[in-house]
């Protein structure tokens, strides 16, 4: 026992304005860290559980409001309380993620009120503040520098407008200074950019080594691996979890819905996420949901009946400090996904060989697959001949705007076999899209999309074994080249979407 290493329990508290980021960032939060093993649990907002019980803070005198601040601070407490004693018991390392934290009452209510609450309750702000939270983020809301994506339609407790929204900004970030750990995260990048620094912030902080996994450099890499996969010991330790996907009915040209159900022996996790497509600047957002298992179960009538459900066991792991997810695709599922398997990574890596040198040396990689189309989720689904179908996602025109149709994938001559995997009558193979697990970027960078070109030597591809370590002499597409080396140059044709140019604002306080 004296040798195990300590458990940790890290409290953070996720706040700012509205339409900041906070109800993704916990979903991002959360996925990163049960991915690497540990316990999440999410504390709830207590003013949300409040407000969306009809009251109208609006409406209240300055002494009701003080009363009701009081009042929803001892809810917060206790609630907390609850999910500490569960960190504290718990096997495991664990995140608590608050939602907003108990200084967040100080910044709707005047300065003397405040203090009188904090007597007759013999509070005082360094229990509050500095000795209960291990960590607070400040994730300022879109309407202090990211003005064109402020918005309060997905929220039915938000009716702030832009000046209001940046005064309770302010406010917010104000309530906690003196922390002594306190980060503000910004609107100086994109959206999906700024939840990759809050991971990364969060990491630092607690001695988390992620290598260039959350570079704000980084691109989502995609990879298609040869089965059979090695034995599970060759594997460094790794935590493997079930996922089902449905797609739900939507206007696809608008926004793709799904639902997903996420567990490890009989317990499970719910999400429902809207990938939406930005109607001037075509960039990509995804807007997550945490789902209670009775509005899991309610949704999924809803399911489109173009798509068939993907079943997927997921391992996550990590290698030479970088993070990586292998997605199995298991049976029931279309022909198109038999013996599919696709690794998944973020890297910072610009040169191709390098970056192959650095993938796992116990799989074997056919070939990256980054931004092909050919390997989204969503296609992967479609029960439909992808040479008609109307819903087939194509990727996105020069305007940055996604397009639909008939694919026109070309199976470089041969009828039944694509990178060696057996097809469906219609002669088609699928992709995986970027999915919740890894999404920390949701677009990369533009779209880059990089391409290595097949090819395999004897035994090995850049240090990778072929199946079973065999000398392999066949390609894996059926053709008879081995000599073809992997393209040293990447396929580099940045396609400018248009994504805005956010200025970076300075917090005042």
């Amino acid at each position: 026992m004296a040798n195990q290493p300590q458990k940790t329990v890290y409290k953070i508290v996720l706040t700012g304005g509205p339409c900041g980021g906070k109800t993704t960032g916990q979903s991002r939060l959360s996925t990163f860290f049960e991915n690497l093993g540990w316990k999440v649990f999410r504390v709830p907002e207590t003013a949300t559980v409040l407000l969306s019980g009809g009251v109208k803070f609006a409406d209240l005198t300055p002494d009701e409001a003080a009363k009701f601040q009081e009042n929803l601070l001892k809810t917060m407490i206790q609630i907390e309380n609850t999910f500490f004693e569960l960190g504290r018991s718990c096997q495991r390392n664990c995140l608590i993620i608050c939602d907003r934290g108990a200084m967040d009452a100080s910044a709707f209510i005047s300065k003397e009120k405040w203090e009188t609450i904090m007597a007759a309750n013999n509070w005082n702000s360094v229990e509050l503040r500095d000795n209960r939270y291990n960590h607070i983020v400040h994730m300022v809301s879109a309407a202090n520098g990211a003005e064109d994506f402020y918005s309060t339609e997905d929220h039915a407790c938000r009716s702030e407008g832009v000046e209001l929204a940046r005064e309770l900004d302010y406010n917010a970030a104000a309530a906690w200074i003196g922390h002594p750990y306190f980060d503000v995260i910004d609107n100086s990048t994109d959206f999906d950019k700024k939840m990759n620094r809050l991971i990364a912030c969060v990491c630092q902080k607690i001695g988390l080594d992620t290598g260039d996994r959350l570079n704000v450099n980084s691109k989502k890499r995609k990879f298609l691996v040869k089965m059979p996969l090695v034995s599970d010991s060759e594997f460094p330790p790794y935590q493997d979890f079930d996922v089902v996907h449905n797609y739900l009915q939507s206007d696809v040209r608008k926004a793709q819905v799904r639902l997903r159900k996420r567990g490890q022996k009989g317990h499970w996790s719910y999400i429902h996420t809207i990938r939406k497509f930005h109607p001037t600047n075509g960039q990509s957002v995804e807007v997550r949901t945490q789902l209670t298992h009775r509005d899991y179960t309610n949704m999924l009538p809803q399911r489109d009946d173009a798509h068939l459900t993907i079943y997927k066991k997921r391992r996550c792991f990590i290698y030479n400090n970088q993070y990586y997810q292998l997605d199995i695709y298991r049976q029931p599922t279309h022909p198109r996904c038999r013996g599919l398997v696709l690794l998944e990574t973020y890297s910072a890596a610009y040169d191709q060989n390098m970056l192959l040198e650095s993938l796992p040396k116990f799989l074997s990689i056919e070939k990256e697959v980054t931004g092909d189309p050919a390997y989204s989720m969503y296609n992967l689904s479609l029960k439909e001949d992808w040479k008609t179908s109307k819903k087939y996602y194509t990727g996105n025109d020069c305007n940055g705007h996604a397009k639909y149709g008939p694919s026109n994938i070309k199976l470089n001559g041969h009828s039944n076999k694509i990178n060696g995997h057996g097809v469906d009558k219609f002669g088609h193979m699928c992709e995986n899209e970027c999915d919740e697990e890894i999404e920390l970027c949701g677009k990369l960078n533009g779209h880059v999309s990089n391409k290595v070109s097949e090819s395999r030597s004897p035994g090995k591809l850049n240090g990778h074994h072929t199946t079973n370590g065999r000398h392999d002499t066949q390609r894996t597409n059926g053709a008879g080249d081995t000599s073809r080396k992997m393209a040293n140059s990447q396929s580099t044709h940045k396609m400018d979407l248009g994504s805005p140019k956010i200025p970076k604002v300075a917090l005042k306080i």
